[in-house]
């Protein structure tokens, strides 16, 4: 896999991660949480998102093949999914999940699952399982770069980003990677087209 094409993948998979768009849930989901316990909690629930993805990358090429669905179609499918991430990113609705928080500290849904490994998230990891453009250790790579990237935002910048981005900056920013995301999922919907007309 090229270089180029690796931070491509990187960049696809961190947007629609959206860690900068999941600060404000990730805060308000971790309003009983002592301070002294947050950056642990945020780690623990991105390594159990991490496991997901891993698994999904490791076996997505299994259920792909059980349900015999084809990558082309499964592209299609995808780049509609990350289309409609994208709209919800450039327009947002009122985000409500998340912020209603009960008592002691949230575990796996909702910060793993589905803000950080959601549906899309997902789709993507077993597209990039069943696809021959790399290896498993390279899309491993992909996918440990994203997750630390993720990391870095949300478990040892998010507060500080909070601050200083205010809530209008995080959305102006969610908007500006929306609108690139629009942009790519259009292209994977191209692409995934051209491949099916070439058979």
């Amino acid at each position: 896999m090229e270089i180029s094409l690796f931070f491509s993948y990187v960049l696809m998979l961190l947007m629609v991660t959206n860690p900068l768009g999941n600060i404000p849930l990730f805060l308000a989901s971790m309003r009983q949480v002592p301070d002294s316990r947050k950056a642990r909690v945020i780690m623990r629930e991105l390594t159990i998102a991490l496991g997901i993805m891993m698994f999904f990358l490791l076996f997505g090429k299994y259920f792909l093949k059980a349900l015999s669905l084809d990558v082309s179609s499964m592209a299609i499918g995808g780049g509609i999914i990350l289309f409609i991430i994208s709209m919800q990113m450039i327009f947002p609705t009122e985000h409500m999940l998340g912020t209603d928080t009960t008592d002691g500290e949230p575990f796996i849904v909702p910060l793993a699952i589905p803000l950080v490994a959601g549906p899309s998230v997902i789709t993507m990891v077993m597209l990039f399982s069943a696809r021959n453009q790399g290896s498993l250790v390279e899309w491993t790579g992909v996918i440990v770069t994203t997750w630390v990237i993720n990391a870095v935002i949300l478990a040892g910048l998010s507060v500080k980003l909070s601050r200083l981005l205010g809530t209008r900056g995080l959305v102006a920013i969610e908007k500006l990677m929306g609108m690139i995301l629009a942009t790519m999922s259009t292209q994977m919907v191209i692409n995934a087209i051209k491949q099916i007309l070439q058979k």
